[in-house]
């Protein structure tokens, strides 16, 4: 299901907004627009719901705009998901159907368009969003922006995924994207308890500028961020995270420190947000798959929350 009989919505938008009827989930809205595509499959957990984000094609290109809207409703609990990494393609010239046809100003054509994405998430009383989607992936010459803004009712719960790659590796593409822009924060009635900001500039890669060269030239992102392919950011906050919280945290303080001759294929940190309420995990891995075991098997105590099918549907 990705449209409402009988309502419009603009191009490159989505609004998902759920409620909970007996110890269902039913959508009141579950709509998309291109190159946004929204599909919920049937779930058995009582007081869950699984939706996908996906886009026509398989990625974004530089241009598209997409602005998703979510509603979480009380006692609620929304899985949202990817299938597949968001990948972000080359940019080129010229206008995109998702940027057509909006009330603000047209942007110019640009052999560097930049690919855009916001989300505004709103979570009710009990209810709870777990934002697990596959990473981001840019490729070459790609610029990439993002920007997601939760507000949550004092009970309401959130674990949110945020986590890039290096590009394809596959095809000698190692961090040679443009720009890529992160913007997270969480506000909890109305008070903002975290904003993370994450920027990987590679204007030394933009052969198309006017300045000068610089001596000594700067570092690429490559040079900059190996060993390193993935890099992501967790962040837990509400009561439905506190067994994940937990476990982490004794994970953590079992950590020995010992001086390495080689990096670790896989590292992490954990740091408290607004006095102990929330967490925030930062990991790095040599390969997308490291980070990607670790999640899982880090959040697997979501699977008393969520179900152990439905949470299975992560991180395949």
């Amino acid at each position: 299901m990705s449209t409402t009989a009988g309502e419009s919505i603009l191009v490159g938008t989505g609004h998902i907004t759920c409620h909970l009827h007996s110890s269902a989930v039913v959508f009141s809205k579950l709509l998309s627009a291109y190159p946004l595509k929204l599909l919920s499959p049937r779930v058995a957990e009582h007081g869950v719901a699984i939706v996908y984000m996906m886009s026509y094609g398989g990625g974004l290109v530089g241009g598209d705009c997409v602005h998703l809207i979510i509603e979480v409703g009380r006692e609620c609990k929304l899985l949202l998901l990817s299938q597949g990494s968001t990948k972000v393609f080359k940019t080129r010239p010229g206008d995109r159907a998702s940027t057509r046809l909006r009330k603000s100003s047209p942007q110019p054509s640009s052999v560097h368009a930049v690919t855009t994405q916001s989300l505004d998430v709103t979570i009710e009383p009990n209810g709870a969003l777990f934002l697990l989607p596959d990473p981001v992936t840019c490729f070459q010459s790609a610029s990439y922006t993002q920007v997601q803004t939760f507000h949550l009712a004092a009970s309401a719960s959130i674990v949110l995924l945020d986590w890039v790659t290096s590009g394809r590796r596959s095809l000698g593409e190692e961090w040679d994207f443009l720009r890529f822009y992160s913007i997270n924060e969480v506000f909890v009635e109305g008070r903002r308890v975290a904003r993370d900001v994450l920027l990987l500039d590679n204007s030394s890669l933009n052969t198309t500028s006017s300045s000068p060269p610089r001596d000594p030239p700067l570092r690429t992102l490559k040079q900059r961020l190996a060993p390193y392919s993935c890099y992501a950011m967790l962040l837990l906050y509400g009561p439905q995270t506190h067994g994940v919280v937990s476990d982490l945290q004794a994970k953590y303080r079992s950590i020995s420190v010992f001086k390495h001759t080689a990096p670790e294929r896989f590292l992490w940190s954990l740091s408290p947000v607004d006095d102990g309420k929330g967490t925030i995990i930062r990991a790095a891995g040599i390969e997308t798959e490291d980070v990607k075991k670790w999640l899982r098997e880090a959040l697997r105590g979501l699977e008393a929350v969520v179900g152990v099918d439905e949470y299975r549907k992560a991180f395949l």
